[in-house]
This record gives structure tokens, sequence and C-alpha cells, in this order.
């Protein structure tokens, strides 16, 4: 990030940072609850596979909503929306930690997942609407938050789970309610648009084959990553602080490479080769943990060594699926959106029922395959994908301008404010460049 941004990020008005900090806690919803999987499983007498659904109900609810959040917001705006999403994810985070079932703990993340797919929608386009440093700086802001809560969620599960397994759950409740005060009283009512948005495009938008491919690219992608970060933690045996610390070792290069390492590395290789290296890798970590599932240390190694590639997958798969889809980009946020989150549903209670029913190499050798499968699905579509880049790199782009304007526009997945910084970043190179 430019130096000039980052410092303007952090000159905020009070209604951007009680936003900002409200997307650090929702962006640690996935990883807060991997250090107290075990823990769960064996106070509540569940089975791994049963525990898995705490994932499984989450994604798919959130996959199910992206397709409303724009219509959502059209009807109610922009600030009534990060509310509803805010209330939803305290009631059903504060559920969830006075569970005494694991089925009333599965209803609940369902509950949180409706909620985070509210807010994570239109949370990007409030900050850089309402930045005192204009759209560089809200951009920087929502980075950071990113970065921080991905890193902080698997420690800060670790740490109250030492506590109890409930402590993850009340700890989020009690920060979102601390955000959604500020949110109510510090936000300004956002005005609707003049034109609602449909309920049924996105899915319609799948009969688009450059879309649907790069969509399911997503799918086979997130499946091999979310068979790690749910099931893993079963193969390790340690306790609930040990898997916050491997965790958040992951978490932190999952940030650093999504938001540093994914551009740097596009702008070097391309889209498409950076994009097959980062999948065939993906596919050989997850043999890895498939081969040695019983080595504890080669599973720990294996598990935070994959935030390398998570990070670079998620920013670069976004950029394939926007960058070629042939639909408005919020429409192609709900629509990558959906795919991608029901491939990371269904993968850890997949990888749990094939424990069961086979041995806990199968479901990591299958998450090799889809990722290999993803690399190849995505080649495809390669043509496309280099023509992209290429337009992207020319002194007027298209590609950049709508990456930028995608950041205020609602629905929007999380990985594009890093798409808005790195066009940003270079719409400022051509404009210093000598004409």
């Amino acid at each position: 990030m430019l130096a000039s941004s980052t410092t303007s990020a952090f000159r905020q008005p009070r209604a951007v940072w009680a936003v900002a900090f409200a997307c650090v806690v929702s962006f640690m919803g996935i990883g807060l609850v991997d250090p107290i999987l075990p823990a769960i499983s064996s106070q509540l007498n569940a089975t791994p596979s049963q525990v898995t659904l705490l994932f499984t109900s989450y994604l798919v609810v959130t996959a199910v909503a992206m397709l409303i959040t724009g219509w959502v917001s059209s009807v109610i705006g922009a600030k009534r929306t990060l509310i509803v999403g805010l209330v939803l994810i305290i009631a059903f985070a504060a559920a969830a930690g006075a569970s005494n079932s694991i089925s009333q703990i599965v209803g609940s993340r369902a509950g949180w997942g409706l909620g985070n797919a509210l807010f994570i929608a239109t949370s990007l386009a409030d900050i850089v609407g309402s930045s005192a440093g204009g759209f560089a700086g809200g951009i920087a802001l929502y980075e950071t938050a990113l970065g921080v809560g991905i890193a902080a969620g698997p420690l800060v599960g670790g740490l109250l789970g030492t506590i109890s397994w409930r402590g993850p759950f009340f700890g989020v409740a009690v920060l979102m309610l601390i955000a959604l005060v500020a949110t109510v009283v510090l936000v300004e009512p956002t005005p609707r648009p003049e034109k609602t948005s449909s309920i049924i495009e996105p899915i319609a938008a799948l009969r688009h084959r450059r879309l649907a491919t790069t969509s399911v690219t997503g799918l086979l992608y997130n499946w091999a990553f979310f068979t790690i970060l749910g099931y893993a933690p079963f193969l390790m045996h340690l306790s609930a602080i040990k898997l916050g610390f491997v965790f958040f070792g992951w978490g932190i290069l999952v940030a650093l490479f999504a938001v540093f390492g994914a551009p740097m590395l596009k702008s070097r290789y391309g889209t498409p080769k950076t994009l097959y290296g980062a999948l065939l890798s993906m596919a050989v970590i997850s043999l890895v943990i498939g081969i040695w599932s019983d080595r504890r240390w080669v599973v720990i190694g294996a598990v935070i060594a994959s935030g390398v590639v998570v990070g670079l997958n998620n920013t670069l798969v976004t950029t394939a699926v926007m960058s070629i889809a042939p639909v408005p980009r919020p429409v192609a946020s709900a629509t990558y959106g959906f795919v991608r989150f029901i491939g990371g549903g269904l993968a850890p209670f997949a990888a749990g029922k094939l424990v069961e029913h086979y041995n806990a190499h199968v479901p990591f050798v299958l998450g090799a395959v889809t990722a290999a499968v993803a690399a190849i699905v995505l080649g495809t579509v390669h043509k496309a994908l280099v023509a992209a880049d290429h337009e992207e790199e020319l002194p007027v782009s298209h590609e950049r301008q709508d990456a930028e304007d995608a950041a205020r526009q609602v629905p929007a997945v999380e990985e594009e404010s890093i798409l808005a910084e790195s066009a940003l970043l270079a719409d400022r190179r051509f404009d210093h460049e000598p004409r």
C-alpha cells in the first residue's frame, strides 16, 4: 500500500471506525471456531462430522444469502442492512455460546452466517463511501481490518477457548454489540438506490460460460481449503490454545499473501500462471496431509504453509472471476460468493463422513484432486484471463475502473478491496508516467 493511503486510512471519522471494528470481528468468524472444534466434540459427545456442521451451516447459509444481499440493501438501504446483519450475528453468536447440544450450535451458526453475509456485502461500500481519506484511505482501512481479523480470529478463539468452548461465541457477541451501538449512533443513514436489485439475476448469470467456469474453479478450490480448515484440527490432538497458535500462524500468512503477495505475483507472472501454481501447490499440500495424516508435525506444518496458497487463491480466483465476467461486478460477486461457499460449506461435513466410512487419508486426497481439477477447469478460460491482464495494463483500462467502482457497490466480496487498491496503484503509476 502507498504510504499516503496508509496514513489517511487511520484519520477517519468515528462512524468509519465503528464499521471497521465490526469488520475485524466479522472476519474472525471462520478461524475463530477452529481451536475449539475438538473440545466441542468431546464435551458434547459429538462426532467430528457432526462438529464440522458448524462450518457447513454457516457457509451454506452465507452462500444462499449472497444471492439476496444486493436486493435487501436496495430495499432497506446500506445502513439498515449493516444493522440487521450485526443484530443477527450478536443474537446467534450468543445463542451458540448458550447452546447445550451440537444441533443447537449448528443452527445458531446458520443464523450467524446470514448475518455475516448481510454485513460483509455492504461494509466495504460503507467504509469507502464514508472515508475521510477518500477512496484510497477507505480501501487501506478495509484491508487492514481484513488482515487483522483473519489473523486474530484463531488466536482469540484459542485464548477464550482455554476458559470454555463457549468463550469465543460470547466474546464475538460482546464485541459485535459494541460495534452495533457505535454503528447505530455514528453511521449516517444512506439513501436507497433508485433501482431495486434483482434476486434471480445472480443465478441467471451462471448461463455465461466464463463466469460459471471461474465460479466452479472457486468451488473446487474451496473444497480443498475447507477440508483442511474444517477437519485438520482433529488430526493434531492439541489443546485449544495450541490450535489457536497454529491457525494464528496460518492466518498471518493468509493475510500477507492475500493483500501483498497476490498482487505482486500477478504483476510479475500474470493471473493464470500464478493461479495454476497456487492451485497445484494447494493440491500438493492437501496430498501431503492425506499421506501423512497420522504425523502430527507434518499436518501442523502443512496447515500453516497452506496459508500462503489460501491467501493467493482467495485474491486471484476472485480476480479471475471479476476480470472476465460479462455481467456487472455486484452480480458477479453474488454469483461467485454463492457458488464458492457451497463448495466450502459441504467439504468439512463430507470430510467427516469420509473419515467415518474409510480413514483420515481419504478426504485430503480428495481435496488434492479437487484443487488439481480446479487448475484444469481454469485452463479452459486461459485466453480470456490473458486478455484481461493485458487490458488492465493499458494506460486507460475499463477493468481497473470497474475494480474501483465495485468497492462502492453492493454486494461486494471482501477480496474486492484488494483488487480495487491494485487498480488504484496502477492508475497512479500511469498518471506519473510521461506521456
